[in-house]
Formats: structure tokens, C-alpha cells, sequence
């Protein structure tokens, strides 16, 4: 008889603590805060970068799959199946038979959704993931602070219905491009996704605000929570405490200590 020792895996994240509500997962990860750490630091450049992008948002995903998605129970019969009949595994696994869909909102979104997508083709069945396009840039005001979001282009290759939606979007500043993508899908693609979830190096007190009023039926996902320009007084609260009062954004919607524009130095284009 298989050990039914694997049958039932528990998985609980380790998160900081806060009072951003239950949809908001910060994950308080030492290895991922030292490679973060390091992508955002001044003199780090390509091809670094990039590798640090990818390497961050490979484990991001492991952990977002390790506490959202499906499992099943299945025995597998090792190399040992031919010594004795106890060869065989059974425990948990993840259901390669769940839909995913990632969107890839350029420019910065274009390697972390890249990863996520080629990752979850290893995890699932590749017929059951599919990488969306969407081409978005930010809306300036006359102090060029950031007034909405504007969709220059999209490549949407189906429905969402019972899919995992993912937005791996590096930095969680405003939220002005991440809700109005997510309202896109809601309004024009069809089909119920099972959960939409988003994932972030970074997210702001800001974000969080505008992401949670627009679309509280969104999970996020973050490394990092920057709140860099909020009172002393503020910063010595547990984060979501005093909301209100929290910091993490410039007049021009930069995040503080942040890494600068992700989409600049992912592509060496500073325009």
C-alpha cells in the first residue's frame, strides 16, 4: 500500500503582516528580497536586469501556484516499479488540466509575463495556457502627473472562462494601466476566469487603494510594498493602519525607494 503521507500538502506563505485586507498577499521571502534589493540598486544594469526579472518572477510563480491552484492526488510508479510493487508515488500534485492565461502589458510586463507563460507551460498542459498582448501607456497631466491610462493595441487570442487571469506587472504604482486592462477583460473578453490574480515586484499603500476599490475580486501578489515617502510616525505602523497617510509615490508617480521606470531599464530605452 503507497504511503498517504502526500496526499494532503499543506502550504501557508510567509507574509508581513498588514491591513490591506485578505485579497493582498505581501510575502516576506529573504531570498527574494536580496534578489529585488539588488535588481533595484542604482548601479545595477543589463543583462543583470533582466536575469534578476526572470529569476524573481520564476519563484513568485512557484509560490502563487503553490497556494492557488488545483491539485490532484495521483500515483506514479517510479524506476523501483520493476524491484518491488511499493515502487509507486502517490501524494499531490498540481492539475496540468487547469487553464491559465497570462497578459503581457508592454513594455514592462513583457519578460515577466513572458516567464510566467513559458513556466506554467512546464507545470500544465501547454493546450490549456495561452500569453495575451496589450499595449498600454500612461496618461500625463499638464505637470506630467499621471491622469489614466490609455490601450494603444491588444492581441487577445480567446476566453477566459475558468482561467487563472494573470497580470505579472512589475511595479504596483498608481493602478491606473493594471485596472483599466483588467476592466478590459471584464467588458470585452468573454468568459468567468476561476481567479484573476496580479504579481508584482513592488506595490505602493496607493495602488493597493485603487486596485482593491476597483477590482476587489482581484488577488495581488507582491514582493515588496514601498511606502518610502510616508510621516516617520506612519512608517512605525503596521502597513495598512493608517492608509491614508501612506506614501509611496512622487509627484510624478515614481515609487520610493522603488527601482526607477522598470520599463526604461528593462529595455535601455529611456523615452
Amino acid at each position: 500500500m503507497p504511503d498517504r503521507l502526500y496526499e494532503r500538502i499543506p502550504f501557508r506563505h510567509s507574509e508581513i503582516e498588514h491591513r490591506y485586507g485578505p485579497s493582498v498577499h505581501i510575502l516576506a521571502n529573504p531570498y527574494l528580497l536580496s534578489q529585488l534589493g539588488q535588481l533595484c540598486a542604482k548601479e545595477t544594469i543589463q543583462p543583470a536586469i533582466n536575469r534578476l526579472v526572470v529569476d524573481i518572477y520564476s519563484r513568485l510563480l512557484e509560490d502563487v501556484m503553490n497556494a492557488e491552484f488545483p491539485r490532484v492526488v495521483v500515483d506514479i510508479p517510479t524506476r523501483m516499479i520493476d524491484v518491488t510493487p511499493a515502487g509507486v508515488y502517490r501524494g499531490e500534485v498540481l492539475d496540468r488540466s487547469a487553464r491559465a492565461v497570462t497578459v503581457n502589458i508592454a513594455r514592462a510586463g513583457a519578460i515577466p509575463s513572458q516567464t510566467v507563460f513559458d513556466l506554467l507551460n512546464v507545470a500544465l498542459d501547454p493546450h490549456r495556457v495561452r500569453q495575451d498582448h496589450i499595449i498600454m501607456s500612461r496618461m500625463l497631466g499638464e505637470h506630467e502627473e499621471v491622469v489614466g491610462a490609455g490601450i494603444g493595441g491588444m492581441k487577445i487570442g480567446g476566453d477566459v472562462e475558468d482561467a487563472f487571469l494573470m497580470f505579472p506587472d512589475p511595479m504596483g504604482a498608481t493602478g491606473s494601466s493594471l485596472s483599466e486592462a483588467i476592466q478590459t477583460y471584464k467588458r470585452k473578453v468573454p468568459g468567468r476566469p476561476r481567479r484573476t490574480i496580479n504579481l508584482h515586484l513592488v506595490v505602493t499603500p496607493e495602488y493597493l487603494r485603487r486596485m482593491t476599490r476597483d477590482h476587489p475580486d482581484v488577488v495581488v501578489y507582491a514582493v515588496r510594498l514601498d511606502r518610502g515617502l510616508s510621516a516617520p510616525e506612519v512608517m512605525e505602523t503596521v502597513p495598512g493602519t493608517r492608509w491614508d497617510e501612506e506614501r509611496g509615490l512622487t509627484d510624478r508617480q515614481y515609487i520610493v525607494p522603488g527601482g526607477g521606470g522598470f520599463g526604461e531599464i528593462m529595455n535601455n530605452a529611456y523615452v
